[in-house]
C-alpha cells in the first residue's frame, strides 16, 4: 500500500492533496463552529436569515424598514444565503446549527477549487515537484481550512479570480476569443461579491493590453462589464432604483472615512503575510514572488495592484489581504524554487533546505489540528442557542466595561420573525438607569426577561448596579468561550471573547 501510495504521489499528487484538503476541511464543517469574525456572520448570515423571516432591518428598503440609503455593500452573496435558507426551511430544517452546518459543506466544496486550480496553475509554470508543494500549502496551510468554511467575502472570491486566471493561462497559446468571455463572465462574480476584486480584473486587463492582445482584452473587458451589469446593476436598480448603487455609496464611504476602522502602516501586511505562512517559508516567498514578475505578469501585476492599493489604505484588517495570498503562495514557491536550483549555496546545503521544510511544517502541524477544529465565537453562539429555548421579551446587553455592546448573534436565537425585535444595550455611557428609562413604559410581553453579561470583569458590580432598575434578576447560567478564544484573547486583550452570564429577569418591575 505504501508503495502505491508513494508511486500515486510521485506521478499524480492532486487527488491526493484534494484527499487531504476534504477531511481537514470536512473537519472544519463539524467542529469548527461560530464565526471567525464580525462580518462573515452579521453581513451574511443574520442578513439573510431577516430577509426570510420578513425582517429587514437596517438593509432594504421593504416593509418595516427604516434604511432610506445603501450601506456600500454588495447584497448578492447574502442573497445567495438567503435562497439558500429559503430552500431548507422549506424542507423543514429550521434549526440554526443545521443550517450552518450545510453552509460550511458547501463553503468546503467550493474551496476545493483554491486548492485544484491553484495546482494546476502551478504546474503548467513549473512542474509537477512544484506543483505538489504549493497544493499541499493551499490545502494545509494551517488556517485554510477554518477561513475555507466561513463566510468571508475574502475567501469566497478567490475561485472566481484564479479559475479566469487559469484560462487565461491555458488559452494563451490559441487565444480563443469565447474562452476571454468565459473568463470575464466568471471574473465579474468575484466583483459581485468582494468590489475590491476590481483591482485584480483591471490587472488582467492591463496585463492582456501590455501584450497587445487587443481583441482578448476586449473580450475580457466585456465579459466582467456584462457580469457585474447583470449582478449589481440588476439589482441594485430594483432595490435602489439606481444601478450600482452600492458600489457607489461603497467608494464614497471609504473615500471620506478611510481612517475610520483599524489603521496601521503600510508594512503590516508584508510582516503578516511573513508571519502568518510562518517562517523561514514566509520569508523565502518574498523573494520567489517578486524572482519571476515578468514571466508570470498575469499572476503578478493583478495581486500586486491589490497588495500595493490595501498596503497604502489606512483601514487594514487582517481578512482584508486574504485573496493575495493565494497567489503569494504560487509565485513565492515556483520563484523560490527556481532560486534555489540556480544557487550555489542552497545547492551544497541540501540538508539545510530539507530541515528548513521539516521545521515549517511541524511548526503548521500545531495550529493546524487546533484551527480547524476550534469553535469561535463559542459564548456568543451558545449563549443564543440556550435562549433559543427560552421565551424572550426583549434582550438587555451588558458590556459596561466598554464604550459599545458586543452584538449578540440573533440568527442562534431564532427571533427574526418579529419586527419589533431589538436589544437594548448597556455600556459605559448608556447606563442601566438609561436601560430603565427606554423600557419602563413597555408592555409585559415586551419587557425585557433576560439579560446577558459579556466578560468577568467587574462582573458583581455590575449586576447590583443593574439589579437597582431590575429588582427580580437573578443568574441562570453561564456560558464559556472555546479554547482558541481564550488563547485568542490572552495574547490580544481586543479580541473580546469572553465568558457569558446569563440572567433571568422575573416579569416587569415598573
Amino acid at each position: 500500500m505504501l508503495k502505491f501510495l508513494k508511486k500515486y504521489w510521485n506521478e499524480n499528487p492532486l487527488w491526493l492533496i484534494l484527499g487531504l484538503a476534504v477531511f481537514f476541511r470536512m473537519l472544519a464543517v463539524v467542529f469548527s463552529k461560530g464565526y471567525g469574525m464580525h462580518d462573515d456572520h452579521f453581513l451574511v448570515i443574520e442578513i439573510a436569515q431577516s430577509w426570510v423571516d420578513q425582517c429587514y432591518g437596517n438593509w432594504l428598503p421593504f416593509k418595516g424598514s427604516t434604511i432610506i440609503s445603501p450601506s456600500g455593500h454588495s447584497l448578492f452573496y447574502p442573497g445567495l444565503h438567503f435562497i439558500l435558507f429559503k430552500g431548507l426551511e422549506y424542507l423543514g430544517i429550521l434549526d440554526p446549527q443545521v443550517k450552518m452546518y450545510v453552509v460550511r459543506f458547501l463553503h468546503a466544496l467550493f474551496s476545493l477549487l483554491v486548492v485544484y486550480y491553484g495546482y494546476k496553475i502551478t504546474e503548467f509554470y513549473s512542474g509537477l515537484k512544484v506543483a505538489r508543494t504549493v497544493g499541499l500549502l493551499l490545502a494545509l496551510l494551517w488556517f485554510m481550512p477554518m477561513l475555507s468554511v466561513r463566510n468571508l467575502v475574502e475567501v469566497v472570491c478567490v475561485p472566481f479570480l484564479l479559475l479566469p486566471t487559469w484560462l487565461i493561462i491555458k488559452n494563451d497559446r490559441y487565444q480563443k476569443i469565447p474562452v476571454y468571455l468565459l473568463a470575464g463572465l466568471i471574473a465579474g462574480i468575484a466583483f459581485s461579491i468582494r468590489f475590491q476584486s476590481s483591482l485584480f480584473l483591471a490587472g488582467i486587463g492591463l496585463v492582456l493590453l501590455f501584450e497587445r492582445k487587443w481583441l482578448p482584452a476586449l473580450v475580457f473587458g466585456l465579459g466582467t462589464s456584462i457580469t457585474i451589469a447583470l449582478i449589481q446593476g440588476v439589482t441594485d436598480y430594483v432595490i435602489w432604483k439606481h444601478p450600482f448603487a452600492e458600489f457607489m455609496e461603497y467608494v464614497h464611504f471609504n473615500a471620506t472615512h478611510p481612517n475610520d476602522f483599524v489603521t496601521h502602516s503600510w508594512e503590516t501586511y508584508p510582516l503578516l503575510i511573513s508571519a502568518i505562512i510562518l517562517p523561514p517559508i514566509g520569508l523565502f516567498f518574498w523573494l520567489g514572488y517578486f524572482r519571476n514578475w515578468k514571466k508570470q505578469l498575469i499572476l503578478f501585476l493583478p495581486s500586486f495592484l491589490f497588495f500595493v492599493f490595501h498596503s497604502s489604505f489606512p483601514n487594514k484588517q487582517e481578512r482584508f489581504i486574504f485573496p493575495f495570498i493565494p497567489f503569494f503562495i504560487i509565485l513565492g514557491c515556483i520563484g523560490w524554487t527556481e532560486f534555489v536550483n540556480n544557487s550555489s549555496f542552497w545547492n551544497k546545503n541540501t540538508r539545510l533546505l530539507r530541515n528548513c521544510w521539516i521545521f515549517f511544517w511541524t511548526l503548521n502541524a500545531v495550529p493546524l489540528l487546533v484551527i480547524s477544529v476550534a469553535y469561535s465565537k463559542r459564548n456568543r453562539v451558545e449563549s443564543m442557542t440556550y435562549l433559543s429555548h427560552k421565551t424572550v421579551n426583549l434582550l438587555l446587553v451588558d458590556d459596561s466595561n466598554n464604550d459599545g455592546i458586543i452584538m449578540p448573534p440573533l440568527f442562534y436565537l431564532r427571533k427574526f420573525q418579529s419586527n419589533a425585535w431589538g436589544v437594548i444595550g448597556i455600556t459605559k455611557t448608556h447606563r442601566p438607569k438609561d436601560a430603565y428609562e427606554t423600557v419602563k413604559d413597555f408592555p409585559e410581553n415586551r419587557f425585557p426577561n433576560y439579560a446577558l453579561f459579556w466578560g468577568a470583569e467587574n462582573i458583581q458590580p455590575r449586576v447590583d448596579s443593574l439589579k437597582k432598575y431590575f429588582p427580580s434578576l437573578h443568574y441562570e447560567a453561564t456560558i464559556e468561550p472555546g479554547l482558541v478564544d481564550v488563547i485568542v484573547h490572552y495574547l490580544n486583550p481586543v479580541n473580546d471573547n469572553q465568558t457569558t452570564y446569563i440572567y433571568k429577569i422575573d416579569g416587569a418591575q415598573k
